[in-house]
C-alpha cells in the first residue's frame, strides 16, 4: 500500500515570493539548492550537488545501503555550505523528494526535511522525483518564455522512460512508458556487456562517436505499432548476443561501432515515438528531460524532428547542468505547488520508493 503525506491544501493561488530550499537524495546524488521565485522570474542561487559515481563504481552499479550512508555525510555538509550562519532565515519553504527512489536514500532526504521543518515552522512539500526532472526544464530562462501549455515531456534518465501529457502546472496524464527496461538501463546494461564502466550511458556516447552506427543491424522494438509504449530489453538481448558472437580480437576493433549502433536504434525509437505522441496530443511544445537527455545524439535528433514535423512546437531541453538529478529541479516543481498554496504535514511525510505522478 502506498503511503502518501497529507496535502494542506488552499485553492487560492499565491503570487507571493518564495525562497526554496530543495533537498535531493533519491539515489546516487546528495543535493541541496536554493532557489527564488516570483512568478516567471527565477534565480538559482545555490546548487550543490555531491556525485556518488566514484564510491559506486567499484560495485557497477548503485548500491542502495551505501547510497544512505553517503547522503548522511554529504548532506549535513551540504546543508550547512547553503544555509550558513543564517540557518533557515534564508528560506520561506523547503522541498524534498519523496519518492520515486532508493527506499534508504529517500529517508535520509525526508528526515532532515523534516527536522528542518520541525525547528523552523516553514512549510514543507514532499516533491516527486519525476515532476523535478520535468521542472527542470522550466529552470531555462528561454523554456520559460515558450512555456504554453499543453506540452508534452519525454522522461529519459536510469530507471525512466514515459511520455507525460501536462495540462497544466502539476497536472499530468501518462500516456506511455517502457514495458520492461528504460532507455537509460538498455544504455548502462549494453555498456557493461561491452566491458565499458559506470555509468555506462555516457561511456556508450563516447565510444559512438568513433563508430559506424550503421554496423550492426539492431531492432528497435515497437518502433511501428501506433502506441506510445517503449520496450528496450529485446534490444539488450540482441547487443549481448551481438557481442558474443565476436571473437577476442574483434571486439576490441568492433567495439565503437556496436555502442554506436545501440545509441542510434535507442534514439530512433525514442525519437520516433515522442513525435507521434505530440502529433496525436497536439501539444505546443515537448520538453526533453531526466539524466539520459544529455546524450548529444538524442538531443539533436529529437531537436530536428521537432522543427522538420511539428511546425509551431516549442523544443523545451533541460540545461545540461540539470539533466542529472539535482536540488534545484525539486525546489522548482516545490514552488510550482506552493504558488497553488500546498503544503504538507510534516508529522505524516513518509517516503514512497514507488511513488506515481498521476
Amino acid at each position: 500500500m502506498k503511503i502518501r503525506p497529507q496535502v494542506v491544501k488552499n485553492t487560492k493561488k499565491s503570487q507571493r515570493s518564495w525562497r526554496v530550499l530543495g533537498i535531493e537524495t533519491s539515489c546516487d546524488e546528495t543535493a541541496v539548492s536554493i532557489l527564488r521565485v516570483q512568478g516567471s522570474a527565477v534565480r538559482v542561487d545555490k546548487n550543490l550537488v555531491s556525485s556518488q559515481i566514484p564510491i559506486h563504481q567499484m560495485y557497477g552499479g548503485v548500491v542502495p545501503e551505501v547510497a544512505a550512508r553517503a547522503h548522511v555525510v554529504e548532506l549535513i555538509a551540504l546543508l550547512d555550505q547553503a544555509l550558513g550562519k543564517t540557518y533557515m532565515k534564508r528560506v520561506d519553504a523547503i522541498a524534498v523528494t519523496h519518492g520515486p527512489g532508493l527506499a534508504t536514500a529517500l529517508r535520509v532526504g525526508l528526515e532532515a526535511a523534516r527536522c528542518l521543518a520541525a525547528v523552523s515552522g516553514k512549510p514543507i512539500v514532499g516533491v516527486n522525483h519525476l515532476e523535478g526532472h520535468i521542472a527542470s526544464s522550466w529552470l531555462n530562462a528561454a523554456n520559460r518564455r515558450q512555456w504554453k501549455f499543453p506540452l508534452l515531456a519525454l522522461i529519459v534518465s536510469g530507471g525512466h522512460t514515459e511520455l507525460i501529457f501536462i495540462k497544466d502546472f502539476c497536472e499530468y496524464s501518462l500516456i506511455g512508458q517502457t514495458r520492461d527496461d528504460a532507455a537509460g538501463e538498455a544504455f548502462d546494461k549494453s555498456a557493461k556487456l561491452m566491458g565499458l564502466p559506470y555509468p555506462g550511458g555516457p561511456q556508450i556516447a563516447r565510444a559512438a562517436l568513433n563508430g559506424d552506427s550503421s554496423a550492426f543491424a539492431l531492432p528497435r522494438p515497437m518502433l511501428h505499432d501506433g502506441a506510445f509504449d517503449f520496450s528496450f530489453s529485446g534490444l539488450k538481448t540482441a547487443v549481448r548476443q551481438t557481442w558474443e558472437a565476436l571473437s577476442i580480437d574483434q571486439r576490441e576493433a568492433r567495439r565503437a561501432d556496436l555502442a554506436a549502433s545501440t545509441q542510434q536504434a535507442i534514439v530512433d525509437v525514442l525519437v520516433t515515438k515522442t513525435i507521434l505522441a505530440a502529433h496525436q496530443t497536439k501539444v505546443r511544445g515537448v520538453l526533453l528531460v531526466g539524466g539520459v537527455s544529455a546524450n548529444r545524439a538524442l538531443r539533436e535528433r529529437l531537436g530536428e524532428a521537432i522543427k522538420r514535423d511539428l511546425r509551431g512546437v516549442s523544443f523545451l531541453p533541460s540545461d545540461i547542468r540539470y539533466v542529472t538529478d539535482n536540488a534545484a529541479m525539486i525546489a522548482a516543481a516545490g514552488a510550482w505547488h506552493l504558488q497553488r498554496g500546498d503544503a504538507h504535514d510534516w508529522k505524516k511525510m513518509d517516503v514512497d520508493p514507488e511513488l506515481d505522478l498521476f
